[in-house]
């Protein structure tokens, strides 16, 4: 079952360091674009990103703004300046993911994540993030000990031999500042009106608006002392009374991307020659996952991918397949310059035209290191045989649930399946009879079903029918279209070379159809990030071949990688 948004272990990512003083961050943050995030002592255990920008190491804390309890809706969002978001783990891999700056100010962008070693104690600042009772009341004057609730005592009393000479002078109140204020509180505000300024009511702050921030505001707050800056200044801007800013957008008011209506497009319109071939798996996106640099089949990053997979239901999994394999394909998230680039108005189209090249190469690698990651789930149980059974109901079901009527994701569902009828795991005898005796529901699904389908979709035949289906099956035309030869017999081949080109024809033509139906398949959805970056094509390749080897020729690759599945495959069932 998927965690909420809201309330997600965000102690469970590399990049969270727990209850960590300002001066050992200071320390891990080696480069520029490092950065990691903590719960500052200093204020009072919330969430604080620190990153090191033009040889500064910058410390930025996340606001948390309370909602109103709604069904099916956070309880709280997180934000730096602009955009506000469900988790703090979807705040971060936003601004990593997409290099944008942490603050208009500083310009700091974080992009290499400073990873984890080793566990972390719970802190005061897990049950700020999980709307705990502890924020509704002000912690009483006690002794500073920890970071535990139960420690909190006498907070600002002693706190120099906890986070250094320079959190002396914070102020006890442990909510955050809020970022129109242009310097430090040298006294407490009352909670009720710090709290006020913060509750919100179905997604919407109260109508009274925050202070208007000075024109050229400070970039970090003063220690009253006069001692060196700590934080850096953030000016959140509140929807309704500021605006949002251009090419931002906020999860309460706008809907996201893949559920953006279409532009209307001019019937009039005249032919636009194509500029460029375009790319819609953008490649060495930063990964919060596996890092600025990582090795092929890491196994504390393959442990972290299990337990996600195995913490969603396929339905689920089957709708963020479905995004990415929109995303990739070109059938949702087209921008206007990209449509202007290529001449037509989804890649549906675009891959059966000459300057589709491009989109068809990566279409076919995204096909088969999608099959090859699904043949690793398999081949990588060392574990008992039940265990290796159980991975392939897990497939069983998610082809399922990617099929026609469902997700209708027949890209994904090919990919599935191609993981499924790859030789290294179709030969492992033991595991498909356990998977008989224990799960004889998913073996007939598979025999009865699934493959009878696969078989009439790879020959040009199967259901296509936008209604039906939101992503149609492309990789046989893709192939023919970069030349691969069919197989079979003579006649039988130019019968399929007929059924294959009709059909790439039907699904150009078809492509506003099949957009508003993946439109439809995907509205009100909101995918975990992590698994959705796990779904991508980049992602899989640095995974499978590691940040070095993803550049090799993919031929190479491909053959390499078969090797070494046939070497897991002997492993788990020798022959003879």
């Amino acid at each position: 079952m998927q965690v909420p948004q809201d309330g997600e272990d965000f102690a469970s990512q590399p990049w969270y360091h727990g209850p960590l003083s300002r001066q050992k961050a200071e320390a891990l943050l080696q480069q520029d674009g490092d950065f990691l995030v903590r719960a500052s002592g200093s204020r009072g255990g919330h969430p604080v990103i620190s990153c090191r920008w033009q040889g500064s190491a910058l410390h930025f804390e996340v606001l948390r703004v309370a909602l109103r309890p709604r069904p099916g809706r956070p309880t709280a969002l997180f934000q730096l300046e602009d955009e506000r978001f469900p988790s703090l783990t979807s705040l971060v891999l936003s601004y990593v993911t997409g290099q944008r700056p942490l603050s208009q100010a500083t310009g700091a962008v974080a992009s290499r994540p400073v990873i984890r070693q080793g566990p972390i104690r719970r802190s005061f600042s897990e049950d700020t993030l999980r709307g705990s009772p502890a924020l509704t009341e002000l912690p009483r004057t006690r002794k500073w000990s920890d970071s535990q609730p139960a420690g909190l005592e006498h907070m600002g009393r002693s706190r120099e031999d906890h986070c250094g000479p320079e959190a002396s002078a914070m102020p006890t109140c442990a909510l955050p500042r809020m970022g129109s204020d242009p310097v430090l509180l040298k006294t407490p505000a009352p909670l009720g009106s710090v709290a006020d300024s913060l509750r919100a009511s179905d997604g919407q702050l109260h109508a009274k608006a925050p202070t208007k921030p000075p024109r050229t505001p400070s970039l970090v707050l003063r220690d009253a002392s006069g001692r060196p800056p700590t934080y850096c200044e953030l000016v959140p801007r509140v929807p309704g009374a500021q605006g949002t800013p251009p090419g931002h957008s906020s999860p309460e008011t706008e809907a996201p991307w893949w559920e953006a209506e279409e532009e209307e497009e001019e019937e009039s319109r005249s032919f636009a020659r194509p500029q460029a071939e375009v790319s819609f798996c953008p490649p060495n996106n930063p990964s919060c996952l596996l890092g600025a640099q990582n090795r092929p089949l890491e196994p504390r990053v393959l442990s972290t991918l299990r337990g996600l997979f195995l913490e969603h239901h396929p339905g689920s999994t089957a709708l963020h397949l479905l995004l990415a394999d929109c995303q990739a394909t070109g059938l949702l998230g087209v921008t206007k310059a990209q449509r202007g680039a290529m001449g037509v108005a989804s890649g549906l189209e675009l891959l059966t035209l000459p300057h589709g090249h491009r989109l068809r190469l990566e279409l076919l690698e995204r096909h088969e290191a999608l099959a090859l990651a699904g043949a690793l789930a398999v081949l990588g149980c060392a574990g008992p045989l039940e265990e290796r059974a159980a991975t392939l109901r897990g497939l069983v079901e998610l082809a399922l649930a990617l099929g026609p009527g469902a997700a209708g994701d027949l890209p994904g569902l090919a990919a599935v399946m191609g993981a499924l009828l790859m030789p290294q795991v179709s030969r492992l005898e033991r595991t498909w009879r356990q998977l008989r005796r224990s799960h004889t529901e998913a073996a007939l699904a598979f025999e009865q079903e699934l493959k009878p389908l696969m078989r009439a979709l790879d020959e040009g035949a199967g259901p296509c029918d936008p209604g039906e289906v939101a992503l149609p099956h492309v990789v046989p035309a893709v192939r023919l279209l970069e030349g691969e030869e069919l197989p079979g017999p003579l006649d039988e081949s130019c019968e399929r070379l007929l059924r294959t080109l009709h059909r790439a024809r039907q699904m150009a033509q078809d492509a506003p159809k099949f957009r508003e139906a993946a439109a439809r398949r995907l509205r009100g959805f909101r995918p975990n990030p992590q698994l959705r970056e796990a779904l991508t094509t980049g992602f899989v390749q640095r995974l499978l071949w590691g940040s070095r080897g993803v550049g090799a020729p993919q031929a190479a690759r491909l053959e390499k990688f078969q090797r070494v599945l046939s070497v897991l495959s002997q492993r788990l069932e020798p022959d003879g």
